[in-house]
């Protein structure tokens, strides 16, 4: 996926939103700036597959060297999905964040939550401050 597709939190989390069998699925991950600014990650907790996740609240956390951070969702819903092969390969966060780096997808049961993302660019602009 290409970052100027996604949509961002300001708590560095992504969402890729795509239909699927009349759902909304969205993808999640973290961004390569917050990749970058955790350094070398250690270790990552992730949810199970049912669980709900809120919009702007934690769902799991991510470990670095520097320190430990709380993953926030960036959409509410369910999880339908979390990439299990990620804690025994957390380096392809660094080199492919934005696709075999992502973390869980949601079904998302609220579309509200994601009018207050972030496009690429005012992202982008949010990093640069």
């Amino acid at each position: 996926m290409k970052p100027e597709e996604l949509k961002f939190a300001a708590s560095h989390e992504w969402a890729h939103l795509a239909d699927s069998d009349g759902k909304q699925i969205a993808t999640i991950g973290i961004s390569a700036h917050a990749v970058e600014a955790l350094s070398d990650v250690v270790y990552m907790e992730l949810p199970e597959v049912g669980a709900d996740v809120t919009a702007g609240s934690s769902f799991g956390e991510v470990e670095s060297v520097k320190a430990t951070s709380d993953l926030f969702s960036p959409v509410t819903g369910k999880v339908v999905e979390v990439n299990t092969t990620l804690p025994d390969n957390l380096e392809v966060l660094g080199t492919d964040p934005y696709g075999e780096g992502w973390i869980i997808k949601v079904e998302v049961t609220s579309e509200g939550s994601i009018s207050d993302l972030l496009d690429f660019t005012a992202y982008e602009a949010l990093c640069n401050e």
